[in-house]
């Protein structure tokens, strides 16, 4: 996986920063090329953890596809904190950080209600901070290791070029689903 943006998309994220940047004002205009086609945000996500697979998806129609790397033990459904499992159920993107400790991340409702009351009745605590999120900010392991291994504590990782991607066509509060 490559950590470099491809250049349209470095464009179009430069772009954005500058047209949000300063005192509100656009500081510039991106028009895109008659060959380019537009970007669509994303309406929901889907991740099918036995294909290591995220969706975006427009209207149920898949419009792009990424590898992801889960949890460190990716079988079966989040119970507990500390379980290293992904998490598997309908969720929400609730949360965009910037200066995570990752490049980007997009913050999942985990635990919801029923994940919450499922870990009371066996005694545990239900973890949290899940997230979609790129490479770590300051690496532990190899290029190759982040490419080839489940390495999260559960959560949804990516390249940092998909993760970029996925940044800028989703928006808080769209619905994710994460299948076994």
């Amino acid at each position: 996986m490559s950590n470099r943006p491809s250049p349209a998309l470095a464009g179009l994220f430069l772009g954005a920063i500058l047209a949000l940047g300063g005192s509100g004002s656009v500081h510039a205009s991106l028009e895109i090329p008659r060959n380019v086609e537009p970007l669509q945000f994303a309406d929901s996500l889907l991740v099918v953890k036995s294909e290591r697979r995220l969706y975006l998806l427009r209207h149920g129609q898949k419009i792009r596809s990424y590898r992801v790397a889960l949890g460190l033990s990716p079988r079966g459904h989040k119970e507990r904190e500390g379980d290293f499992r992904t998490p598997e159920g309908r969720y929400r993107i609730y949360r965009r950080n910037p200066r995570s400790e990752f490049f980007l991340s997009l913050g999942i409702s985990y635990p919801n209600e029923r994940d919450v009351e499922h870990a009371r009745r066996n005694g545990w605590q239900p973890g949290g901070a899940i997230m979609i999120h790129g490479l770590p900010n300051v690496p532990r392991r190899s290029p190759h290791h982040y490419a080839s291994a489940d390495w999260t504590d559960g959560c949804i990782a990516l390249s940092n070029e998909d993760m970029l991607e996925v940044w800028l066509l989703t928006r808080t509060n769209t619905p994710i689903e994460i299948r076994p």
